[in-house]
């Protein structure tokens, strides 16, 4: 009896550790100044919209207008109406964040197709609530020929948007510096006003901006394909993700 009741409890404690290494992870920290919180995952339930024990805001069921972002074990991605136009699937944290964040990324790519604009996007300072979705997006074009990368400020309405960077391969030339491939960890950063891109990281893009200074972290997902698109709204995503409001020094453009 006790041999058997040790070998259960052995196993009870593996299941115990394994359930807990899947599980999302949130921590806030005093520093004795300021609450430094943290956010860490790697998408272990199905949900749709993404949810994990109410942590996350989605585009459709808070903003209305967007796509809601869904999970299936290790794998985020978005479910955008690819008929309206920038309807991205959005997906923010909830709580109260510090205004200099960092969001990190892996990326997943199994088909995205160029024609369908497939994109993964981070999301600083950014605001979700009914009819209006507002903050920094730094995107990553997806598709292996046609790559770009863009800084945008998102107004609030649908579609209202203004470049702060942009590059891609119509108009600017070659953009393969920019290209993700599957497993690439993309990363964006804001450190005062100064926003920051990097492809595994390496830094891409740098530019100041001081539209919004608040607002929470988040992500995105691009797809503009009809109906009669070959592409699967879970070809590409997220494998893991992860955002922290602890200070970091800015980086500066080579």
């Amino acid at each position: 009896m006790k041999k058997q009741l040790a070998i259960f409890l052995i196993g009870l404690s593996v299941i115990l550790a394994l359930s807990s290494c899947s599980q999302p992870y949130s921590a806030e920290k005093d520093d004795a100044k300021s609450i430094t919180r943290t956010y860490s995952t790697d998408f272990p339930f199905e949900e749709n919209p993404i949810s994990e024990n109410g942590h996350w805001l989605n585009g459709a069921v808070d903003g209305l207008d967007w796509g809601n972002v869904a999970t299936k074990p290790g794998l985020a991605y978005g479910l955008q109406d690819g008929a309206i136009s920038f309807s991205d699937g959005t997906a923010l944290l909830k709580g109260p964040w510090r205004s200099d964040q960092t969001v990190e990324a892996t990326v997943y790519i199994l088909v995205a197709n160029a024609g369908d604009y497939p994109e993964v996007e981070l999301r600083l300072r950014s605001s979700l609530s009914s009819h209006n979705c507002s903050g920094y997006e730094v995107l990553w074009g997806v598709a292996e020929n046609n790559p770009y990368l863009q800084i945008v400020i998102w107004n609030g309405a649908l579609g209202d948007f203004t470049y702060l960077y942009n590059r891609q391969s119509d108009g600017y030339g070659s953009s393969s510096q920019y290209a993700v491939k599957h497993g690439d960890v993309v990363k964006a950063t804001i450190v005062g006003n100064v926003i920051t891109a990097y492809i595994n990281g390496a830094q891409k893009a740098q530019v100041s901006d001081d539209t919004f200074t608040t607002g929470n972290p988040g992500m995105g997902f691009n797809f503009v394909g009809g109906e009669d698109s070959n592409s699967p709204q879970d070809g590409y995503g997220f494998t893991s993700f992860s955002a922290t409001d602890e200070l970091k020094q800015a980086s500066h453009t080579e």
